[in-house]
């Protein structure tokens, strides 16, 4: 609901609407608030209410500099490290990018899916707990600006392949290549979004 701005960012949502909303209890609704809290999604504010945090470009651009490098490390640790039941996870994933024509929430699913896959896939908990914020934040902010749907999932589901590619190769050097691919596009993607927000001079 966050990721997908049903729940509106800037929001300030009490406990009560987010029963409400997920028709969840109140002991689940809190124990997600404080994972998302550590995630960085909401902020907890004591007899105020959850605030939604809107996204920004400098803080996507802040947070792609970290993820390009720890995605760089995750990826050459599961070029060696995979198992096979992970690497057989990863045909599975790969299979279902391959077809195409997945919509934003099944794209979303997918790769959130492949994002936890390859992490795991490195065997360090450490690194995968790094992650898990950085990459669910910068989705986030990937979904809200979105325009040309079919183009972007088509564009994201490229790089992903060929990630999951080069690992299954166990080709440490492609796959650090292909997640440094990914990362320059995903900051293209959000130089993009204040282009198009850019108000044209009067001539």
């Amino acid at each position: 609901m966050i990721v997908f701005q049903d729940v509106e960012p800037g929001s300030l949502m009490s406990e009560a609407q987010l029963m409400e909303l997920t028709g969840l209890g109140r002991t689940p609704v809190r124990e997600a608030l404080q994972r998302l809290a550590r995630n960085g999604m909401v902020e907890i504010h004591p007899n105020k209410g959850v605030l939604i945090p809107p996204t920004s470009v400098e803080a996507q651009l802040r947070m792609l500099e970290l993820r390009r490098v720890l995605e760089a490390l995750a990826v050459c640790l599961a070029c060696q490290r995979a198992t096979a039941a992970d690497r057989e996870e990863m045909r599975g994933v790969m299979r279902q990018l391959e077809v195409g024509g997945l919509g934003l929430r099944e794209y979303a699913e997918t790769i959130k899916s492949t994002h936890d896959l390859l992490a795991r896939s490195a065997h360090n908990e450490y690194l995968a707990d790094a992650l898990a914020p950085l990459q669910g934040l910068s989705r986030r902010f990937w979904y809200a600006h979105v325009v040309d749907e079919r183009a972007e999932v088509k564009a994201g589901g490229d790089h992903h392949t060929s990630i999951l590619h080069a690992v299954l190769d166990r080709d440490a050097q492609s796959a650090e290549a292909a997640s440094h691919a990914l990362n320059d596009y995903l900051v293209e993607f959000s130089y993009a979004t204040l282009r198009s927000h850019t108000v044209p001079p009067l001539s």
